[in-house]
This record gives structure tokens, sequence and C-alpha cells, in this order.
């Protein structure tokens, strides 16, 4: 489905003039029943950007279509926001006194009883929540809580369901469970997601299309396997992979040439293996993840990170051999 449904055109909208905020010139579009994930850590502008897609922030600059047609602003119609899209915002805006089913039947009129409740009772099931149905909102965890505000969101058959860190108040355990509806939910329905979050883990594994946000500004906007593989500067190899950081004069301490002042891997790019361009490193620590292993490695007075996938296999104070098979230059 290769249809464009949103284009975001040179939208800035800065709070500060002093100070950077907001976000500045950034232009992408999205495809009808995509992903789509904006990545950035605190104050990067990512909750700016979805409220001005979603009409309820105006941008000083710049504009947002909708199927062709400009997204207005909250000054230009009595109630903000899109009619064709819902946001889901980190305090869910449930009544927290009524019940599951009250809050997500509330979105829908009357005029036919037997097709609201159809319907309510259909979005509940799909986001597992229909044990839940009479439950007063008080009583459920937090991740309920997300849930039932999804599918409030989701019940008035909307085109496009906007999250603001949606799962910034789920344990682990759930969280995948969460994601997985979600992706599951976008690719039965056709629905056109699109979430900010600080967390990178829920763009890659969520994401068709990811962009990555800094001090406001559109830094990248691939598919996830292109921004991971190849990120185009060091910030998103930092944020995305946790990358191993090297100056030129430490890299070359390792055996790595490079030209450029800066030098990125991932530790899953280090070959724990002996051949003719390895070189000798002395474990400092081994962190159990698991089902593998993330060893500190350190050789000229240089530390990196490697992952070892049969746990236990070297201990601390070891001596390995390992070559950096792959790195990036900046």
């Amino acid at each position: 489905m290769n249809e464009q449904l949103i284009s975001v055109q040179n939208l800035t909208k800065q709070y500060q003039e002093s100070q950077s905020s907001g976000i500045s010139q950034v232009s992408f579009s999205i495809r009808r029943g995509d992903i789509v994930a904006i990545i950035g850590e605190s104050g990067s502008g990512k909750s700016t950007l979805l409220k001005c897609m979603y009409g309820l922030v105006a941008p000083d600059s710049g504009e947002v279509h909708f199927a062709g047609k400009r997204v207005l602003g909250p000054h230009e119609q009595l109630i903000p926001g899109h009619t064709e899209m819902k946001m889901v915002t980190q305090d869910f805006s449930l009544n927290i006194y009524a019940k599951v089913y009250d809050n997500i039947a509330a979105m829908l009129s009357n005029t036919n009883v037997a097709i609201k409740l159809q319907r309510t009772l259909e979005v509940m099931e799909q986001l597992h929540i229909g044990h839940l149905k009479d439950k007063k909102i008080s009583e459920l965890s937090g991740g309920e809580q997300q849930r039932v505000a999804i599918a409030k969101a989701l019940v008035s058959n909307i085109q496009v369901l906007l999250l603001d860190e949606p799962f910034s108040q789920v344990d682990s355990l759930l969280k995948n469970q969460l994601r997985a509806d979600i992706r599951r939910l976008a690719k039965e329905t056709g629905l056109t997601v699109v979430l900010v979050s600080h967390d990178p883990t829920d763009g890659l594994f969520l994401a068709d299309q990811l962009l990555i946000l800094k001090d406001g500004i559109l830094l990248q906007n691939d598919h996830p396997t292109q921004v991971y593989e190849h990120p185009v500067n060091l910030y998103t190899a930092k944020i995305l992979g946790n990358a191993v950081h090297l100056d030129a004069q430490d890299a070359q301490l390792l055996g790595v040439k490079t030209t450029k002042q800066q030098v990125v891997f991932y530790p899953e790019w280090v070959e724990l293996k002996s051949s003719w361009n390895s070189r000798r490193f002395e474990v400092v620590e081994v962190y159990y993840k698991g089902f593998y292993d993330e060893l500190l490695l350190e050789r000229n007075g240089v530390q990196i990170r490697a992952l070892q996938l049969n746990t236990g296999t070297h201990k601390k104070n070891d001596h390995i051999q390992a070559n950096i098979s792959r790195f990036l230059e900046f």
C-alpha cells in the first residue's frame, strides 16, 4: 500500500527564541497503513511534532496535509484536532471513576445502541480487554489503562492513531505484547500509526518507517533496518544501538585504520575469533544478559564491548582474540 496519507512540509515551531526548543524545518511523508516511529531524547521535539500533525498546536511555519488537505490549527476550528485522527497521551485522559466499557462507548453516539455495543465490544476484544468491561479505570494497572485509552481512540473508526510515549507506563512483559497488538491491528485494519518514543526498541520492533529527531531537527528518515545498519551520524548510531564510540587515536590503538575523527561500531560487529587481522584483548568484565553475554574488552588502555552468544565461554581476566569486522567513520 503506497498511497501517501500524511505530508509534513517544512514544519517549524519554536517556543523560545533564546534557545533551541520545538522543531525546525521538518519534512517527511507517511504512507497509508504504515507504522511510523519518531525516536529522540527528551526535549527533542517529538511531542511538539505529533501535536502539530494532529492540529493541537499551530506551527510557526510549514504545513501538514492529510489526504491532500491542509490540517487546520487550533485557532481555525471550534474543537482542535483532526477528525480522522486520535491521539493517546501519556495521561490517557480516562474517567477513572467510570467503567472500562463506558469510557470507550462514550466516544460513540446513541443513534444505534446495538451497533454501539457491537463496536465497543469488538475493539475491546482486539486489545484483549474484554474481561475488564465492568471494572472501573481506578482498579486497572497502568498497562490495562493504556489498552483502554487506545481502544477509546480506535472505537470511532479513525484512520490515524497518534501515540505519545505509548509504553512508558507498561512493564517489559506487557510491552512486547502491546507492541505486537498494535502492529497486528495496523496490518489487519489498514490503520496508520504514528508514535513518538525515547526508546529505540519501539521503533526497531514496530515501525515500517523510522525518524530520528534531535534538538528539533530531523536527522534521518528511512526503514528501521536501513537506519540501524547505515546511520548517517554519530547520534543515530548511539541512540539506536548503544554503539561503541572511539576517537581516531583510540581506534588506531586497536588496529582500526581510519581517515576520519570518529569511529563507531555496534558490539555485535566485533568478531570473537582468531584470524590474521584479529587482536588480543583482555576480558575486563562479563555481563550476563540471558541468552548472551556482553563482554567489556580492553587493549592498550582502550575499552570496547562485544557480544558472546555462548554464555560462559569466556570469563573475567581471560585473553581472547577479537576483530572489529565493520565500523563506521564520521
